[in-house]
């Protein structure tokens, strides 16, 4: 069991820790210095305390009080609106939608890619290559704000960064002309929250 900050904890996290999943609301927990208790849990092997929380038997699952959320974009978006302070969405509703279409952009183009190399196989092949085009092809926009799409840090960032800790494990090695990627993932790697994210599997990742 671990603590992300040294408040008392309010609330519990089931996390699987080597998920970008799990990984992704760990980031907007330590973002956001949330007292938290991190469950570590095998997804292979569930513990009676999620089954009977969640019904579909998914991590990540957060508790807070007499609150259980799964999904981790609701759970992303909930500890946004529940700790408003930093704020990883925009306020006004126009730039809060786009906010939101990028991190649907973000599971559409890439996160399922992902799914689909964790499956293993032939469509693995396929997918690791097309997420490497994807992110080649995704480089200017990596040039125009210091974040992704924005002068702030949003949940998109706390979307991308554990997806681009992943790649050398997917077998993945950006070239040259994917340098502004490479470039943003350092910035985003040394944020100290992110730092604090990391489960002990995930540091070995890239060990």
């Amino acid at each position: 069991m671990a603590v992300v900050s040294n408040k008392r904890p309010v609330m519990t996290l089931y996390s699987d820790p080597v998920s970008a999943y799990s990984h992704r609301v760990r980031v907007v927990l330590a973002e956001k210095n949330i007292a938290v208790d991190i469950i570590d849990v095998d997804p292979l092997n569930l513990s009676d305390d999620v089954m009977d929380l969640n019904p579909y038997g998914t991590l990540p699952t957060l508790v807070d009080r007499d609150l259980t959320l799964y999904e981790s974009r609701i759970i992303m978006e909930y500890l946004d609106e529940r700790f408003p302070h930093p704020p990883l969405l925009p306020v006004d509703p126009v730039s809060r939608a786009s906010a939101r279409l990028y991190m649907h952009r973000v599971d559409s183009d890439w996160y399922t890619k992902m799914n689909r190399i964790l499956v293993g196989g032939a469509k693995a092949t396929a997918a690791r290559k097309e997420l490497k085009e994807s992110l080649i092809a995704a480089a200017p926009i990596f040039t125009a704000k210091p974040f992704f799409m924005s002068d702030d840090l949003t949940l998109a960032d706390c979307s991308i960064a554990p997806l681009l800790w992943r790649l050398p494990g997917f077998g993945i090695e950006l070239p040259a002309q994917a340098e502004p990627v490479l470039d943003y993932a350092q910035r985003m790697f040394d944020r100290e929250a992110f730092k604090e994210s990391l489960s002990e599997a995930e540091r070995e990742m890239r060990l």
